[in-house]
């Protein structure tokens, strides 16, 4: 199930129109198969991009995370890379709809076409699946599975990114805790200044997903972070979201989630 694609185009009638940053971006999305949530958001929101600086999405869906970094940051030159048609036409369009350039490749990160590889950016951002398929059951969606179960290992996911990244620039992924390990390695083989970030779901609780940085050509030690709280209390004690003040501006405002100096 993990080389399915989903080829055929959404039907207007299958797609929902969902706010993200408060407002700022209308994206549309399938009602069924792969939704992005919050992920993409917190991804966007931690790349330390400034206006003139260009930035590329592996495996980019329907545009949510370049468009969130536009969003914030305008200026920055946005492009993608997506396999599968359906969710091209999808960043496409919303892009369009968001008066927002996103210049989006059809193409396999494992074969990825010669203009983009022509090209190097200041940043290269991922939100690749999460799930190892050995150890998990595929989902029925295609596009679903596409996103969320794990056709390239990851290791390959770091090497096309670092390939695209000049000297100096930086890859940031968002990932699930127990991918760390492969990931971790992925990243010390091809980058330098490595940094993780884990997001914290409850004060008291293990992280579930982590922001993980390198710089290409960095020279600097890891360094593992103090965590960054999603929720406030202990337990979701209230109707509604429950965000914590600096993650609610991350999601609704557009603000940004730095690593700490």
């Amino acid at each position: 199930m993990g080389s399915r694609l989903r080829t055929e185009p959404f039907a207007e009638e299958d797609l929902s129109h969902d706010a993200f940053l408060g407002g700022r971006l209308r994206i549309a999305q399938p009602k069924t198969g792969y939704r992005a949530g919050i992920d993409p958001v917190l991804l966007a929101a931690s790349v330390p991009a400034r206006a003139g600086q260009s930035l590329l999405d592996l495996g980019c869906g329907s545009g949510i995370a370049a468009l969130c970094v536009a969003a914030r940051v305008p200026g920055v030159v946005l492009a993608g890379l997506e396999i599968q048609p359906a969710y091209v036409a999808l960043a496409l369009r919303n892009s369009a709809a968001n008066s927002l350039s996103l210049e989006v490749t059809e193409g396999d990160i494992a074969d990825m076409p010669a203009a983009l590889r022509a090209k190097q950016f200041d940043h290269v951002i991922a939100n690749p699946p999460y799930f190892d398929r050995s150890h998990s059951t595929a989902a029925e969606d295609a596009g679903r599975e596409r996103a969320m179960g794990e056709a390239l290992p990851l290791a390959d996911w770091v090497r096309a990114a670092a390939r695209r990244t000049r000297a100096g620039g930086t890859v940031t992924f968002i990932q699930r805790a127990e991918r760390l390990p492969d990931l971790l390695a992925a990243m010390a083989a091809h980058l330098g200044s490595i940094e993780i970030l884990p997001l914290i779901p409850r004060r008291g609780r293990a992280a579930r997903l982590f922001l993980l940085r390198g710089r290409k050509n960095g020279r600097a030690a890891l360094r593992l972070h103090d965590g960054w709280l999603l929720h406030a209390g202990e337990n979701h004690g209230q109707d509604g979201e429950d965000y914590t003040s600096a993650t609610s501006d991350v999601l609704r405002k557009a603000a940004a989630l730095p690593f700490p100096a």
